[in-house]
């Protein structure tokens, strides 16, 4: 089932456990040397599927089928085994990222021990609620709701997951391979395989088929470029121009600075656009993403940086960082727009192609949603193939578009609340943002308020369980006092200078 130039090279076979951190090896396998059996009694749903993209997207595709197919082949352009620090294709995970309560859930129920090694492993694991959360420069009332978020160092998770996916018996890793292309049936119907190179001087073209091909490559995917090839129509986009910036830097943590796993929050809004996410890392230093949006990008030199935290509506923040010791130099990341490409509106899909994570919608980082989303479509593809032993691609589309909806109307309605974002205002999403912020001035008040906020904000209640009759007379009682927040003018963007 193999053509072309194939060796070992890239390829891993399984991972052995050393500590918590699992090291890998390369397999003395053939990539083609066949399939390997499922348990006994188990359906299979083919031979192969081949994931490209090894981040989180493509690793907790790889698991789920690792349970229907009797081979999974894990592609990816970089060496992402045994790596815990940012690597080159993913410069984002340097900022500050969260595993949102529900993407937690699914995480613990493919990893077993999760919890305890995700501590060992020096990543911090918090109560959604008890965060310290400023909306509109206010804490809200910390409640204990049992709803927990992995934190820390991306990179360090990602390491963790990989390593248990790969020592899966039926799991194998290419390396530092990247996708070219699609190979497919003679009338174009069905996606049978993938064009890969080594991305090495002289390394030559060659094929791997396959039952299943998953797409997991991010938000710079090709394949609308490679539909077209293949006499498809390009998905249709929604886009929402955010120009968003992140800058980060690390500190030396100090004691006291943190009493147990807590991070400090202030959310940006229309009346205080500037907002961060400080908390632990993984390494036990303090990691400090500044966010800016419409072009307002946080500084990368160590004193505008500075003065950019001290220009936050809470002082909090700014407090911790003045005079503590800096462990690494800003860095920024910019994220232009969200966009969400709908495959699901495609009235024509090949059979055999999946495409999950950023590569079918990537959201506005702040609202820290898509490694949780990503884990959510695992779990679609999961249910997906044990009711259709043959993936029905369309079918799966429409199933993975479900779940992009709600956290879609919830991060791109917060964003239409900015007066700079260009987009369509109806009356529905200017009704759920006006609601929204009575929501979170009562979570001011009432941990009960916090608790229901937090539910939909982890993704695990849906937005409209904020709109029970009885939550809804809370929240207006709570905030018939409300007035609208001054706003917080800060300096021009790329200034140092404090407002």
């Amino acid at each position: 089932m193999v053509g072309g130039n194939v060796g070992d090279r890239g390829v891993v076979r399984r991972g052995r456990i050393a500590g918590l951190v699992m090291s890998t090896w390369r397999a003395a396998r053939p990539l083609g040397a066949g399939p390997r059996p499922q348990e006994a009694g188990h359906q299979t749903a083919g031979d192969r599927a081949v994931v490209v993209g090894g981040s989180i997207a493509g690793t907790l595709a790889a698991r789920v089928l690792s349970e229907s197919y009797r081979e999974v082949i894990v592609v990816d352009r970089d060496e992402v085994l045994g790596v815990s620090d940012v690597r080159r294709s993913a410069p984002h995970t340097v900022h500050a990222h969260g595993l949102h309560a529900r993407g937690y859930l699914i995480l613990a129920e493919l990893f077993p021990n999760l919890l305890d090694e995700a501590r060992a492993l020096g990543l911090p694991v918090r109560d959604f609620g008890t965060m310290r959360w400023y909306f509109d420069a206010r804490p809200i009332r910390p409640a204990g709701t049992g709803l927990l978020s992995i934190a820390g160092s991306r990179p360090v998770l990602e390491n963790y997951l990989r390593s248990r996916v790969a020592a899966l018996p039926n799991v194998t890793y290419r390396q530092c391979t990247e996708l070219l292309g699609l190979l497919g049936t003679p009338d174009r119907g069905r996606v049978t395989g993938v064009r890969l190179r080594e991305r090495s001087e002289g390394a030559a073209e060659f094929s791997v088929e396959a039952d299943l091909v998953v797409d997991a490559t991010g938000r710079g995917s090709r394949l609308p470029v490679w539909l077209t090839e293949l006499g498809y129509q390009r998905p249709p986009e929604e886009r929402l121009k955010i120009n968003l910036a992140y800058t980060t830097r690390t500190y030396r943590r100090r004691p006291g600075t943190f009493d147990g796993p807590q991070a400090i929050n202030p959310v940006a809004s229309p009346a205080h656009p500037r907002g961060a996410f400080f908390g632990q890392a993984a390494s036990g230093d303090c990691r400090l993403s500044l966010t800016g949006i419409l072009g307002d990008q946080p500084p990368t030199d160590p004193e505008g940086f500075l003065e950019f935290t001290r220009s936050l509506p809470v002082s909090d923040v700014y407090e911790a960082v003045r005079d503590a010791e800096p462990t690494s130099e800003p860095v920024a990341f910019k994220f232009p727009a969200s966009v969400w490409r709908h495959y699901e509106r495609l009235a024509r899909f090949p059979q055999g192609l999946v495409v999950l994570g950023d590569a079918v919608c990537s959201f506005n980082p702040v609202y820290g949603q898509g490694m949780t989303v990503a884990a959510m479509e695992a779990m679609a593809l999961r249910a997906h193939l044990r009711r259709y032993p043959t993936p029905d691609a369309r079918r799966l589309l429409r199933e993975i578009a479900r779940v992009i909806h709600n956290p879609w109307q919830l991060s791109a309605s917060g964003d239409l609340d900015f007066p700079g974002v260009v987009g369509d205002r109806t009356i529905m999403v200017r009704l759920r943002n006006a609601y929204l912020t009575r929501v979170q001035y009562a979570a001011t008040k009432d941990p009960t308020a916090t608790a229901a906020f937090m539910r939909v904000a982890g993704l695990v209640d849906p937005p409209g369980a904020l709109w029970r009759p009885r939550l809804v007379g809370k929240v207006l009682w709570l905030s018939r006092d409300r007035t609208a927040a001054p706003r917080h003018v800060p300096a021009a963007p790329n200034s140092s200078r404090a407002p």
